[in-house]
């Protein structure tokens, strides 16, 4: 984990990568960010959080489905790694 609260939000379409995203996936886009400001809540995470996708190689993706880090418990600097 990069922070002490570090969780993986997956959507259950398979998508390769962001760069594979169409108009048809915005509904499910918001989604997850629903979800995430949900779990956040949940997790007590009241001074904030970041929500991650790499895309592709250069991007840092490493598994090729479409997924989003959620990351929080601790001051998040930028620019990150």
């Amino acid at each position: 984990p990069k922070a002490p609260t570090h969780f993986l939000i997956v959507p259950k379409e398979h998508i390769p990568s962001a760069d594979d995203l169409e108009e048809r996936h915005k509904n499910l886009i918001g989604h997850v960010f629903l979800v995430a400001k949900k779990i956040c809540a949940e997790e007590g995470l009241t001074k904030g959080y970041r929500i991650v996708n790499n895309c592709k190689e250069d991007g840092g993706q490493t598994v090729e489905h479409l997924h989003f880090h959620v990351l929080g418990g601790r001051s998040l600097n930028w620019p990150p790694g």
